[in-house]
């Protein structure tokens, strides 16, 4: 098939295009610039580059069109952010399209009641970001159940992977955690270190979107969660992260003002960001409807991506 990723050269398609490569697709990859991803493969050389800017061409009302005049039988989109962004593609590629993939996110839950958290629990996102990733998802939904068009939403966790820093156990982004783990220095946590998060391995991402191209019948009108087989609370990451290198993890639990105060305001936003979300995300229905079976758990992903943080000096210990 012939497929047009929007998007392609980040986390998930990194490993995504060399998966649809290697199957035998004509792969066509829409973005900005030229920026490499972030591994590399020979793959790539047989992927068609087109440079388009979604912001200009979306402004002009010319993207879907733009898209459709590329001829695909499957379109995933990997930085649709708004709901006006979908709309138009969706206008553009109504009956023109096999599949139509989203990559939308878990926060599109906000604190979860049962746990792990269903695709069928009710949405209650709050934040910019996972209010437009809801409204997306309701959208896509609607016009795949009452309008036929061809739609999956695909609903990532954490992204890691080698060559970017991950969520890290205080639930911020800062890498000098990991470092002060590895050193059996002391480092804060938030409360009781209690809250959780949900991270996946951006190949398994990749994963995902292939089988749901494979089962289309099955995922069209569906959307899934893609993360991996169970979160993980913030103490219990910290502690794990910590024996890696030989040591006993030395945590400090303190208040959120506490903890606030004592860290950057952007690690603070971050840690807040996470933990007052606190996934843990059910895959059973991606596994029963896709096949999907991921090939890390979360402590597994992150361990391949803070080999690579010190193999490149990231780390320091």
């Amino acid at each position: 098939m012939r497929i047009v990723v929007i998007g392609g050269t980040g986390h998930i398609g990194t490993y995504l295009i060399p998966r649809l490569v290697r199957l035998g697709h004509t792969v066509v990859n829409v973005s900005r610039g030229s920026r490499a991803p972030y591994q590399p493969h020979a793959a790539w050389n047989q992927v068609q580059q087109i440079a388009l800017d979604r912001e200009q061409e979306e402004a002009a009302g010319r993207f879907g069109e733009r898209i459709r005049e590329l001829r695909p039988d499957v379109v995933i989109d990997l930085i649709c952010f708004q709901e006006n962004s979908a709309r138009q593609l969706v206008e553009a590629l109504q009956g023109a399209v096999r599949h139509y993939l989203f990559c939308g996110t878990i926060w599109v839950h906000g604190p979860g009641v049962e746990v792990p958290t269903g695709e069928e629990e009710p949405r209650r996102p709050f934040g910019e970001y996972g209010v437009r990733k809801a409204a997306i998802e309701a959208y896509l939904l609607d016009m795949a159940r009452r309008h036929g068009f061809p739609a999956t939403v695909l609903h990532p966790g954490h992204i890691v992977g080698p060559g970017w820093v991950p969520l890290n156990p205080q639930g911020n982004f800062n890498p000098e955690v990991f470092a002060r783990l590895a050193r059996g220095e002391s480092v804060l946590i938030p409360n009781f270190g209690l809250e959780t998060v949900h991270h996946v391995h951006a190949d398994d991402v990749a994963q995902a979107f292939v089988r749901a191209m494979a089962n289309w019948s099955a995922s069209i009108g569906e959307s899934f969660h893609v993360v991996s087989p169970a979160a993980l609370t913030l103490r219990g990451y910290a502690e794990q992260v910590a024996s890696w290198f030989g040591r006993e993890a030395r945590l400090e639990f303190v208040p959120w003002e506490t903890f606030k105060s004592a860290v950057s305001p952007r690690d603070a936003e971050a840690t807040w960001e996470h933990i007052a979300r606190s996934p843990s995300c059910s895959i059973a229905k991606a596994e029963r409807l896709l096949g999907y079976r991921p090939r890390y758990r979360s402590l597994e992903a992150v361990h391949e991506s803070v080999r690579w943080l010190l193999d490149h000096g990231v780390i320091k210990i």
